[in-house]
């Protein structure tokens, strides 16, 4: 599936990369990558994404080659070929999904669980912790050797997904990815930092409402917390900053799933699941609309907070008595 990657780079001249919205380090990661390889190879490739890069993550991109697709300052060349990576699903990519319609081809580069409604060709392996894992591996197909931006943009992708190596999907091969990108410099606590010790006051303030509302179900097996806009108006946080809030009720043996529900300013509902493993959220997460890994999963809703948890609720509860 490598050679398919790079003879699809090579096939075309122009290449358009992105990935979902909003973007996190592992498809942010991946895109740097791919971009770097279409350059060795003499490609005329852009990065546009649906929205800015998350504040959080500028980190990992200093030079600003992700373009913004609501405020490109040059216009989309005609028939580009599309590289997606981190979702299989074209409902994920935001506003970009208006360019389908105008690329000769679409190539996916993709590690979750297979989604039954996806139409596009592409390297999909479910067994790779992230897409820069993947991505890596494809560098080194190329023979192409890394700047030091690019390693670190990848690393931080790599243990972001991986949960710093330690959900499931975490090998042999993921250890050997991340040596080589720590042998071209990479500093494993600069990146930790970057990712884990990087938020605002305010999202403490965010914590402590989320926490404190907390609800425990199905004999102490499901956990469940929520944050309505009003909350969010309240402390004047971002959504960006909650993403790990979801993990924290496994910290308890008892929890088998983790349901967090949040409101956007939008009013779409995200829902994010964490499982260890007996329950398949990903299977939950694509019955709503959405998709993921086995352990890792989620979905976006017009529904209510109350009403999709109490639908979400009803499906956990049904997973977990067939288990």
């Amino acid at each position: 599936m490598i050679k398919t990657a790079i003879d699809f780079i090579s096939k075309y001249q122009s290449l358009i990369i992105t990935t979902h919205d909003p973007a996190d380090p592992d498809g942010l990661g991946a895109e740097m990558l791919v971009f770097s390889i279409a350059a060795s190879l003499k490609k005329k490739a852009r990065i546009i994404n649906s929205g800015p890069v998350p504040e959080k993550y500028r980190f990992m991109c200093q030079d600003s080659k992700i373009e913004n697709w609501g405020d490109l300052k040059e216009p989309v060349p005609e028939k580009p070929a599309l590289i997606i990576v981190d979702t299989s699903d074209e409902y994920h990519l935001g506003e970009l999904r208006h360019l389908l319609p105008q690329v000769s081809e679409v190539f996916v580069i993709d590690h979750h669980e297979p989604n039954q409604f996806c139409s596009f060709n592409g390297w999909l392996d479910n067994t790779a912790s992230s897409v820069c894992e993947m991505v890596v591996e494809l560098t080194q197909a190329v023979g192409l050797t890394l700047n030091l931006e690019d390693a670190k943009a990848a690393y931080a992708g790599i243990v972001y997904d991986s949960g710093f190596f330690s959900y499931p999907k975490t090998t042999e091969r993921t250890f050997r990815m991340a040596l080589a990108l720590i042998q071209i410099g990479v500093d494993p606590y600069e990146i930790y930092q970057d990712l884990n010790e990087n938020c605002s006051i305010k999202t403490l303030h965010l914590q402590k409402r989320s926490l404190s509302g907390l609800q425990i179900h199905n004999q102490d097996r499901v956990a469940i917390q929520t944050l309505r806009r009003s909350d969010m108006d309240a402390v004047g946080g971002s959504f960006e900053d909650t993403k790990n809030f979801v993990n924290m009720p496994l910290q308890s043996r008892s929890i088998e799933v983790s349901v967090f529900l949040k409101e956007n300013k939008e009013g779409f509902v995200i829902c994010s699941l964490r499982s260890r493993g007996k329950v398949n959220v990903s299977k939950l997460a694509q019955s709503m609309g959405g998709g993921g890994h086995v352990t890792a999963a989620g979905f976006k809703t017009t529904a209510s907070i109350d009403e999709t948890l109490e639908t979400i609720l009803h499906k956990v509860s049904e997973a977990l008595e067939e288990k």
